[in-house]
């Protein structure tokens, strides 16, 4: 639900008279409140258990996006999106700290990856109803209330299909709490390489978030029709669903620094010929963009598991997804702020040149993965 909002910023902007930075401050606020919640939302699974949590989460974001459709006034927008935020805050650390702790076995980096490919079909799906819609003539605000009624019906799934599963699992869950009572701290294994795993992970949401928040903006500006620009995000969610998949995979057979340095690379060569390549031959490289701005988060969120305790993963994940929600917040409003002053072109340059900082990272944790593989294997 929360990325379909991506094809709606250009209407969103011409809709209510927006400028560049009101723009990313739509998206920030969004990502503010993740940023808020995630990280609570992991301390709460250790205690209640994450299907309550799932089904309220879901609920809340399913009925903001209902109210969001009757929004007049650009504040009202931002507060809705807020409350959608508080709601979307329990998916990334509670699911995927269930996934990683069920595929502990050295497959949870390929595991993650077909999660988050289940994540990007959402995503295309959604986006691309919207653009869809859309582009036929229809309201903005058609597809935002559809999103949130489905929203709520899939709230309303999660408390029943969980049910039985739930209650199956429950001596389990009361000994992983005991176990979690018995730990100290954080559980985090190796300091140095979950701050480097952090510090990647903030680069590479900064550039994600900012790319997509204004790529149709590029587009647009490129001289590509409004109808084909609205699309653009589309277009890299596309390559993401691949992405999310393959990167996942490809980290579990060739490394985790390989991988990770190997879509860096391709995410800023790629960003920065959308610069230099005519308009329709940029708007046909955005999947395979999308491709390597989106698989890398799969292999990142796989190695959470190699640097920290099983027990205190759903911290951890909270932890981490919230340092890549604070970057959501201000890499489109930073962004956006350029995009006022400099123009979005050269906004679109500096996102692109900044994800090189990643390497020498990289650099950092490849002792860290190597010697929780050999913890592994022993």
């Amino acid at each position: 639900m929360v990325d379909m909002l991506y094809p709606l910023l250009p209407f969103l902007a011409q809709a209510f008279g927006l400028s560049y930075s009101e723009v990313g401050f739509i998206r920030a606020a969004n990502k503010a409140a993740m940023a808020l919640f995630q990280l609570p939302v992991g301390l709460l699974a250790e205690r209640f258990g994450e299907r309550i949590l799932l089904a309220a989460g879901t609920a809340c974001a399913g009925i903001a996006y209902l109210m969001l459709g009757f929004s007049g006034s650009y504040l009202t927008i931002v507060g809705f999106l807020f409350l959608a935020g508080c709601g979307n805050a329990v998916q990334h650390p509670l699911c995927s700290s269930i996934v990683s702790n069920a595929y502990a076995d050295g497959s949870r980096r390929s595991a993650l990856g077909t999660y988050n490919f289940a994540g990007d079909v959402g995503k295309l799906v959604f986006a691309s109803a919207a653009s869809f819609l859309i582009g036929i003539g229809v309201s903005w605000d058609v597809p935002v209330q559809m999103t949130g009624a489905i929203g709520v019906a899939v709230a309303i799934a999660i408390l029943v299909l969980l049910g039985p599963s739930h209650a199956a699992s429950r001596a389990g869950k009361d000994a992983a709490a005991e176990q979690s009572k018995r730990s100290v701290g954080w559980g985090i294994r190796d300091r140095t390489g979950f701050f480097a795993l952090c510090s990647i992970a903030v680069l590479d949401s900064s550039t994600r978030t900012g790319f997509l928040t204004f790529v149709a903006f590029l587009m647009i500006a490129k001289g590509v029709p409004e109808g084909w620009a609205a699309s653009a995000t589309v277009m890299v969610f596309a390559g993401g669903m691949v992405g999310k998949l393959a990167c996942g995979l490809l980290a579990d057979r060739f490394g985790v620094i390989r991988t990770v340095v190997l879509t860096e690379i391709t995410t800023g060569a790629g960003i920065l010929l959308t610069l230099v390549l005519p308009s329709l031959a940029a708007f046909f490289l955005l999947p395979f963009i999308g491709v390597a701005l989106n698989g890398t988060s799969s292999v990142l969120y796989g190695t959470i598991g190699d640097l920290v305790e099983s027990e205190r993963q759903g911290r951890a994940f909270g932890l981490f997804y919230t340092l890549g929600s604070v970057c959501g917040i201000l890499a489109p409003w930073g962004y956006g702020f350029l995009g006022d002053v400099i123009g979005i072109p050269e906004t679109i340059g500096i996102v692109g040149c900044l994800i090189f900082l990643t390497i020498p990272l990289c650099l950092i944790l490849r002792p860290s993965i190597g010697e929780a593989k050999a913890v592994t294997s022993g």
